[in-house]
């Protein structure tokens, strides 16, 4: 059973690294600007922007799980 489903474990595994990859970006690139005089609006942007990419990540990794765990 485990070995069947590896790949798929191991697809979701590296899409649910790649959004915690993002969110970890993000927060460092929050500080960095945080620090600097730049307006609240380029903090949002970037925050969009990796927070698009996360969840594009995630819910890619979640449904690929599913949509091939139906198919075997």
């Amino acid at each position: 059973m485990f070995a069947e489903n590896f790949e798929q474990i191991e697809a979701l595994m590296t899409n649910l690294a790649i959004a915690v990859l993002f969110l970890l970006i993000g927060l460092a690139i929050h500080d960095v600007l945080k620090k600097g005089d730049v307006p609240k609006f380029g903090r949002y942007a970037v925050w969009l922007v990796l927070f698009l990419g996360m969840a594009g990540f995630l819910a890619k990794g979640v449904i690929q799980f599913f949509v091939e765990a139906n198919l075997h």
